[in-house]
């Protein structure tokens, strides 16, 4: 069996959940000496290691034994030879397997020096260690050596775990083994590697650099390169507003054109708590002003992607694909959860560094989250470590901490083309693509057939059901051309079309949208990956359901275009009972239907859907067969079997203007999605054009309308493209939300045909107001806004609202 298991997840799991707790300070305005030294390498091993955990208790007992078990396996299976240190892990030419072996050292390391293992201390594994060590650096991990392949491996997959590796094994490491493995670590790691910031040492590479310069401080009795670490993290703190790194929406992009937040993201922020936390209380303790954004971003960044514990697939880039990969001697699953997992024990750590006040509220968020991971408990996670496998039970069992529910509202991230919509008892995201943003990422051989994520998924899940929707093997059983929400023309592409690392980026500018923060108005110019493909899309989230309408469809490429309402994974075996326009359909796999719209569409344990039209819709149950090695070259070759219902609107070959339009029922009951079809005047829609596209729904005093071009669309006037959101609330007051999605904006005037009374307030974009019968409002330049909404709120005036 060979390693494939994710460098990013190896790093995750070797140490970022751990808390530090009462690790001794360095003393201040004076050089350090030997104990100063030994405090740091004393607060890594415990960042690495954590600790007070039940090493007698499930499910600690078994992990424990599970890693003597594997440290034992691999010092048997040791067999140094020229170019390998292990048999299946050549390194010649591949470096991915130099890094792997330093890996496995790791393992054996960790198993050594933690009690309950059974190789604990034990000195055939030390001396299996030893040689390892000894044999990896003569060979091809030290100075003067020149490296070759992917950078990664060099530079950080493998230096941090030699340095851990150092750490842990500290006593047992001669001064000149010692100085030996720092010196690789330096010729590898040069202080260069951060003295500009750009290329490879951005975002969360540039925070695991700053790691590598740390930890060998550390283990080298170097201050100069800890203060280099330290300083070199001030360029990753400030908002960008391009490029790798946070952003002031809350986006995250790492690879320049890929959103991130799930992976580079949580390397980010388990990176950075956990070089706050061994540099608290030291000369070189952060105190940059900057690191302030990192603490906001929790709750502006992270927060709104995580989900019952899960952190949801659309900011994962390539990450998604890697499914059952091996670690060490056993086979474990990587999924939205344990992506979910490690962000969970990100934040813990992080909070240790942040004031009392949220330091309470992210170890409540983190609790209920937890709690709520209903379908993977972190207990069941294989693939976190111990450590932040510890802090997640040790926050568990602190009765002081109250389980926070999660939040209610409506996030855009106009830089990253993401939206996530919030509801009790439900939430959705939205994947979408642009000049700025890619249509997925591929790269070493991962996620080769993610080609339509960007053309409109809406993925959904549900407070107590489909929380394994996308865990369980949906990325390589899944038919990738009808993803769920796409508009898609089925032109058969290559794996990995389009280029690696965020090189298939559409030629639209219009993408993203408005929100007052609970509902929202999105919309996506679309052009097609590897087709001639264009459309207008837009999605209206609301209280119960998600309104999306379709327009301008249109393709030549002699291929059948649909627009995917849903396509959900049943698992294994199910036969969720599926009802259209009051009728029970058959339950088995391969069965097909055909339908004209309107009508409505009941899927038992998921929710309902209602077909507005016009054209015909399909349903389809199918048993699809695929294997992760199948979307990625590194993933197991097993076969899996997953059965599907698929909803889809077919508009035939080479449509010249077709179009759509459907609400989504997360978790609506038969009953309630037959009525909801029947009530023809709860929603109306104002325009579904290549003009604009917009719905009103009164009892919500909700008007939604992305504009395309100027125009009119119901109550609603522009002078430019632009997306607008309007709520009338019950205290007599609305609030008017507009904004330019594809900030090419220089002059707006908005207008609402409904009696004003008054302007009570408006952003800085907003240059004049004319009130009355109607309501005119004139914006200046909003292309430097980023595509962030602009809020005004206003009195209504006239007799009534118009609300029912």
């Amino acid at each position: 069996m060979t390693d494939v298991w994710s460098r990013r997840s190896f790093l995750c799991a070797a140490g970022g959940g751990a808390l530090l707790l009462g690790a001794p300070a360095v003393r201040a305005g004076a050089a350090p000496v030997a104990e100063d030294w030994a405090a740091l390498r004393a607060a890594w091993r415990h960042l690495v290691l954590g600790g007070g955990f039940p090493a007698s208790a499930e499910p600690f007992r078994s992990r424990l034994t599970e890693l003597g078990e594997t440290a034992r396996g691999w010092a048997a299976a040791m067999a140094p030879a020229a170019g390998s240190l292990w048999p299946d892990l050549g390194f010649t030419t591949d470096p991915e397997k130099m890094m792997q072996s330093y890996y496995r050292l790791r393992t054996m390391a960790e198993a050594y020096v933690r009690p309950g293992t059974g190789v604990t201390g034990d000195t055939a594994l030390l001396s299996a260690l030893l040689g390892g060590l000894d044999q990896m650096h003569a060979q091809v991990y030290h100075a003067g050596r020149a490296r070759y392949g992917n950078w990664y491996c060099w530079q950080i997959g493998a230096p941090q775990a030699l340095l851990d590796v150092c750490v842990l094994l500290y006593g047992e490491l001669t001064a000149d083994r010692l100085a030996a493995f720092c010196a690789a670590v330096d010729h590898f790691v040069p202080d260069s590697a951060v003295a500009a910031y750009g290329g490879t040492s951005t975002g969360a590479n540039r925070v695991d650099l700053c790691r590598v310069l740390a930890v060998r401080g550390v283990v080298g009795a170097d201050p100069a390169k800890i203060s280099l670490a330290a300083d070199a993290l001030a360029p990753v703190f400030p908002y960008v507003t391009g490029g790798d790194g946070l952003y002031r929406d809350g986006s995250f992009v790492q690879h320049t054109w890929v959103p991130y937040t799930g992976t580079y993201g949580a390397v980010l922020l388990g990176g950075l708590g956990l070089l706050f936390a061994l540099l608290k209380g030291t000369p070189w303790e952060v105190t940059d002003p900057g690191a302030r954004i990192v603490f906001d971003a929790v709750e502006r960044a992270w927060a709104p992607f995580l989900f019952n514990g899960l952190a949801m697939d659309c900011v994962s880039g390539r990450a998604v694909s890697r499914g059952l990969t091996a670690l060490d001697a056993r086979q474990v699953q990587q999924d939205d959860h344990t992506r979910g997992h490690a962000l969970l024990a990100g934040i813990l750590l992080l909070a240790e560094g942040a004031g009392p006040a949220e330091r309470t509220r992210w170890r409540g968020l983190v609790k209920g989250w937890t709690a709520r991971s209903h379908y993977s408990p972190p207990a069941a996670d294989r693939s976190l470590g111990l450590a932040p496998l510890a802090a997640l039970a040790e926050l568990e069992a602190d009765a002081s901490v109250t389980a926070l529910p999660e939040p209610v509202g409506h996030r855009l991230f106009p830089s990253m083309d993401r939206a996530t919509h919030r509801r009790p008892g439900w939430a959705a995201s939205l994947s979408l693509a642009s000049r700025r943003i890619a249509h997925y990422e591929t790269g070493n051989g991962e996620n080769l057939r993610g080609w339509h994520t960007g053309s409109g998924m809406l993925a959904w899940w549900g407070s107590s059901y489909g929380n394994g929707q996308y865990s369980d093997a949906f990325w390589p059983t899944v038919d990738p051309y009808r993803l769920p929400g796409i508009t898609v023309a089925r032109k058969a592409l290559a794996d990995g079309a389009g280029g690696d690392w965020g090189a298939p980026r559409p030629d639209a500018a219009w993408v993203g949208g408005s929100t007052d923060g609970e509902f929202a108005s999105v919309g996506q110019h679309l052009r097609g990956l590897g087709s001639t493909l264009e459309a207008r899309k837009s999605w209206f989230f609301l209280a119960d359901t998600v309104v999306c309408l379709g327009a301008g469809i249109r393709a030549s490429d002699g291929v059948v275009v649909e627009s995917v309402v849903d396509n959900r994974n049943l698992g294994a075996a199910g036969s969720h009972a599926l009802t259209v326009n009051g009728a029970v359909q058959p339950s088995g796999p391969g069965w097909s239907g055909v339908y004209r719209a309107p009508g409505w569409v009941h899927l038992a344990g998921f929710g309902g859907y209602v077909l507005h039209g016009p054209g015909t819709f399909r349903a389809l149950r199918e048993a699809r067969t695929g294997r992760w090695s199948e979307v990625n070259r590194g993933g197991s070759a097993t076969a899996l079997t997953r059965r599907y219902l698929t909803l889809w609107y077919d508009h035939g070959t080479d449509p010249a203007g077709a179009g759509y339009a459907y609400q989504l029922l997360p978790g609506a009951d038969a009953d309630r999605t037959g009525a909801r079809a029947s009530a023809s005047g709860w929603m109306a829609v104002l325009a579904n054009d290549e003009v604009a596209q917009g719905v009103a729904v009164g009892s919500l005093g909700f008007t939604g309308v992305n504009f395309w071009r100027p125009g009119v669309a119901g109550p609603l006037e522009a002078s430019a493209p632009c997306s607008v959101t309007v709520r009338e609330r019950g205290d007599g007051t609305a609030t008017v939300c507009v904004a330019d999605p594809g900030r090419v904006v220089e002059a707006l005037d908005v207008v609402w045909d409904r009696p004003v009374a008054a302007v009570l307030s408006g952003p800085p974009s907003l240059l004049s107001v004319v009130t009355g019968p109607r309501l005119r409002l004139r914006f200046g330049n909003l292309t430097t806004a980023a595509g962030a909404s602009q809020e005004v709120v206003v009195r209504l005036g006239g007799s009534a609202l118009r609300m029912s």
